[in-house]
C-alpha cells in the first residue's frame, strides 16, 4: 500500500463508492485480502476480511505414494480415507492440533489460500493462524513457517481458546472471568480469560479423534468387529452422547468380523456408545475441573454467575453440556455456532486488527 494511502482513506473510498464500480473493487482488493486460518486437526477454515468464512474443508491430503505429489485436498481427499490403492496415500497432516507432516500441511494451506485469494499478483496477505494454547515454541514456529511458505507476508498467531472466546461473543477485554471450553478434533482447550489475556488454561490432547478411537477399540473388544475411522465418526455423530438421553436410539453398524474375516452387522444403542467413549469424555470433564481448581477466587465467582461456554465440534456431542453441568454444578452454554467460533474469533482480529492486536502473538521472521 503506498504511504499516502492510509487505511481510513481506503475505507472511506470503499464506503463512498459502495460495492459496485471500479473504485469500490480496487479498495476492497487492497484492504480485503487479509485472512484468518483455523488450522484444525479435523477441519481447516479460512476467513477472508470483509467476506466471512470462505472455506471449510477437512484437513486431509491425498498424495501419490512414490512422488509425494498432491492429488487431492479437503473433502475430495477425505472420501479417499481408508479406500486407497497402494499408489495413493490419504493422510491427515495435523495430529493433536499440531503439524505432523510439515510438507503436506504447507501444500494444503497454500492450495486453500489460493482458492479464496485469487489475486496472486497483488500483495501477499497478512495471516492470523489459530494454534492450541499448549503447543511448544518449536511447533509454533512450524505453523508460522507453513504460513510464510504458503505465501503470507506476515503471520500472526492467536491461541485457540482466545479466538473461540472472541468468536462466541464473550467480553474478553473486561475485568470479568470468561471460561471457554473448546473441544476440537485433536485438542481440548479449557481457559479462563480476563482483561484480554488468558489467566489460566489447560490444553489436553484428548478430543474428537480420541472419541473415534475409543469407539473403534470398544467394538473390537466387545463385538470382535473392526471398524474404519469414517464409520466410527458416523457412529459418534449419530449415537454418541455424554449423558443419559430421554430416548436411546439404536442403529445397525457394519464392519469386518475379526474371527471369520467376513463383513457383519450388529445393532447397538446410544447407551453402549456412551459406555465406549466414557474414558475420553471423563478426561475432558477432568480438564475443566483442573482449570477451575487453578482459577483465582474472584474470577471463579464470576464464572459461577456467568457459566462456561462450549465451542468446537465436540460441543455438538449430545449431553456434553448436561454432563459438565452435573459434574461442576455450574451453568453451561453452547455457543451459537460452535464449529465456526474459532474462525470467527480469528476473523474479528483481522477485521479489527488495531483494536485486537494485543491478543496476537507476533515475532518477526528470522
Amino acid at each position: 500500500m503506498p504511504p499516502s494511502l492510509t487505511l481510513d482513506t481506503v475505507r472511506r473510498q470503499a464506503d463512498a463508492v459502495g460495492r459496485h464500480g471500479k473504485s469500490g473493487r480496487m479498495a476492497n482488493s487492497i484492504i480485503g485480502r487479509d485472512m484468518a486460518v483455523d488450522l484444525g486437526t479435523a477441519n481447516t477454515l479460512v476467513y477472508v476480511r470483509r467476506r466471512g468464512v470462505m472455506l471449510n474443508e477437512p484437513s486431509v491430503v491425498a498424495l501419490n505414494s512414490q512422488t509425494r505429489e498432491i492429488l487431492a485436498v479437503g473433502s475430495e481427499a477425505k472420501r479417499m480415507l481408508g479406500r486407497t490403492p497402494d499408489a495413493i496415500t490419504a493422510i491427515r497432516p495435523l495430529r493433536d492440533g499440531v503439524i505432523a507432516d510439515f510438507e503436506s500441511t504447507e501444500q494444503m494451506l497454500r492450495i486453500f489460500i489460493q482458492r479464496v485469494h485469487r489475486r496472486r499478483y497483488f500483495a501477499k496477505p497478512r495471516l492470523v493462524v489459530c494454534v492450541p494454547s499448549g503447543i511448544t515454541s518449536v511447533e509454533q514456529r512450524a505453523v508460522k513457517e507453513a504460513g510464510y511458505q504458503a505465501g503470507a507476508r506476515q503471520v500472526y498467531i492467536i491461541e485457540e481458546p482466545m479466538a473461540a472466546a472472541i468468536g462466541a461473543g464473550l467480553p474478553v477485554h473486561e475485568a470479568t472471568g470468561n471460561m471457554i471450553v473448546d473441544v476440537g478434533g485433536g485438542t481440548t482447550e479449557v481457559a479462563v480469560i480476563s482483561l484480554g489475556g488468558i489467566v489460566t488454561s489447560v490444553s489436553i490432547r484428548t478430543a474428537g479423534d480420541d472419541l473415534d478411537a475409543a469407539i473403534i477399540s470398544w467394538f473390537k473388544k466387545e463385538y470382535s468387529l473392526m471398524l474404519g475411522e469414517r464409520t466410527a465418526e458416523e457412529i459418534k455423530i449419530e449415537l454418541g452422547s455424554a449423558f443419559p438421553l430421554p430416548d436411546e436410539p439404536e442403529a445397525e453398524i457394519r464392519g469386518r468380523d475379526l474371527i471369520s474375516g467376513l463383513p457383519r452387522t450388529v445393532v447397538v444403542s446410544s447407551a453402549e456408545v456412551r459406555q465406549a467413549i466414557e474414558e475420553p469424555v471423563h478426561a475432558i470433564v477432568d480438564a475443566v475441573r483442573t482449570t477451575l481448581d487453578k482459577t483465582p477466587p474472584e474470577l471463579a465467582g464470576d464464572i459461577m454467575d456467568r457459566g462456561l461456554v462450549l465451542t468446537g465440534g465436540g460441543a455438538l456431542l449430545r449431553g456434553l453440556d448436561a454432563r459438565l453441568r452435573h459434574e461442576t454444578g455450574m451453568p453451561v452454554h453452547v455457543a451459537d455456532d460452535p464449529l465456526h467460533s474459532v474462525a470467527m474469533g480469528a476473523g474479528r482480529c483481522v477485521e479489527e486488527f488495531e483494536a485486537l492486536q494485543q491478543v496476537l502473538i507476533s515475532e518477526p521472521r528470522r
